[in-house]
């Protein structure tokens, strides 16, 4: 007489079982981003997956067990051996503006997910939008749990390489501006008189406010607040400037004196969108709209 057969692997585990397994499997596989899916532990995982079809029916509970404790292994280790990807591969930033000064990137994370591991290669400025809690995970370093208001203006020195993760229910979106020139721009002489008050202060204007929040790599960031019709009074930039739109934005720019682009100009802005403007001009800005304007300008020296 024949020794008996072990029990196939389907009569043990029940064919539901065995379909819900699959089923999640196959989830986190296809749900990877390309630059994860396509890594060396990804390539394990979709072998296992593929494989799993052509087990022999007879095959044992021990071989099993040993096959997908490989494919449990590879999981934990795939996100720590993801590949780094430069931020211009990152998909959840999406390259908005480029000159010879600075790389303008608008970037949202969905709720409860997280961009790949990417570098920052140069210093950077990043506004953000709307409340927001993170998880900022370093390369080489424990994450660190953040919270940002509406607006919050942050400078990072690179370079460095991290991922970040959208926690509670609501989208992480910035608008991040790579600073092309940092180098020379540290070893630049100030542009800002501290003596002045020209790097910090806050300012009360008509119908708003107007903050000075830091100067990093001779780049002043300055948030203005306008209530309806609220003015920002006549002033000049030297330089070329950046203005990242907060909130919504309808306003006025009179510009002074004889030339073409003097006059009004009047624009719109949606939350999270940029303007590069040269320098060399006098200004006013008013608030057109009907509810409050929120905007931040980074002058450059």
């Amino acid at each position: 007489m024949d020794p008996p057969h072990p029990p196939p692997i389907i009569s043990l585990c029940g064919v539901g079982a065995l379909a819900r397994a699959f089923d999640l499997l196959l989830t986190i596989a296809f749900s990877a981003p390309p630059a994860q899916l396509f890594s060396a532990p990804s390539a394990m995982i979709l072998f296992v997956i593929v494989s799993l079809p052509f087990v022999p029916p007879n095959a044992t509970i021990r071989r099993m067990k040993r096959l997908l404790f490989c494919l449990l292994t590879t999981l934990v280790t795939a996100q720590a051996t993801a590949p780094e990807v430069e931020i211009n591969a990152e998909p959840h930033h999406y390259l908005t503006f480029e000159n010879k000064s600075i790389r303008v990137f608008n970037v949202e994370v969905p709720p409860n997910t997280e961009t790949l591991t990417h570098w920052h290669r140069h210093d950077y400025i990043s506004v953000i939008l709307g409340p927001a809690e993170i998880a900022n995970n370093l390369k080489d370093k424990p994450p660190i749990t953040v919270k940002f208001a509406d607006g919050d203006a942050r400078f990072a020195t690179a370079p460095f390489a991290h991922y970040v993760r959208a926690l509670g229910d609501r989208p992480f979106r910035n608008v991040t501006v790579e600073i092309l020139e940092d180098e020379a721009l540290r070893n630049s002489i100030a542009k800002w008189d501290p003596n002045k008050n020209e790097d910090r202060g806050l300012e009360v204007l008509p119908q708003g406010t107007k903050q000075i929040l830091f100067v990093k790599d001779g780049i002043r960031a300055t948030e203005f607040e306008l209530q309806p019709g609220g003015i920002v009074p006549s002033h000049h930039h030297t330089g070329p400037h950046l203005l990242i739109a907060v909130t919504d934005l309808d306003i006025r720019s009179d510009v002074e004196g004889q030339g073409p682009n003097s006059g009004p100009v009047p624009a719109h802005f949606k939350s999270g969108d940029s303007k590069w403007l040269p320098g060399n001009y006098s200004h006013t800005i008013t608030n057109t709209g009907a509810k409050p304007a929120k905007f931040v300008t980074l002058e450059f020296p």
